[in-house]
């Protein structure tokens, strides 16, 4: 990957697999294959946010002077969606596949706004921002080790 946008934009997309894999599993009520591809999306969306909030934000605020604007509204999103995770677990603790594929649907959508705005505004931005520190930036969003 040669720009933090790539890296992370390939983030979005393998948390998206992941998240469809679940889903569909949930409409064929395969739990076993439900409980394996939610937790696999859930270690993955988690690991991303947590790069972002600990690796690509801070970065990005140090330069800018300030946390207010674009990443904290992003902050905000990611308590949102952790908000839905536990619906979620719970719906599949109890088999309920319309419980989950409602969060699920409401999780989608939230999705969608919050990468659009990363993918068109944030990781643009951060590519112009942090060009001078992009490989250290990079390293630490793929190792997940925080300054």
């Amino acid at each position: 990957m040669d720009t933090i946008s790539e890296y992370m934009e390939s983030q979005h997309r393998h948390c998206d697999d992941y998240f469809v894999e679940a889903e569909r599993a949930v409409s064929e009520q395969d739990w076993v294959l439900a409980q394996r591809g939610f937790e696999a999306f859930h270690r993955a969306i988690e690991h991303h946010f947590v790069a972002e909030e600990e690796v690509l934000f801070p970065a990005i605020e140090a330069i800018a002077g300030s946390s207010m604007g674009p990443t904290q509204v992003m902050r905000m999103e990611h308590e949102q969606m952790r908000g839905l995770f536990s619906g979620m677990e719970q719906a599949l603790a109890a088999r309920d596949s319309d419980g989950f594929l409602g969060a699920a649907e409401t999780l989608l959508v939230l999705m969608q706004q919050h990468n659009a705005k990363e993918e068109q505004i944030v990781y643009p931005m951060s590519d112009q921002m942090l060009a001078l520190q992009r490989e250290d930036v990079l390293e630490k969003l793929q190792t997940g080790v925080a300054s």
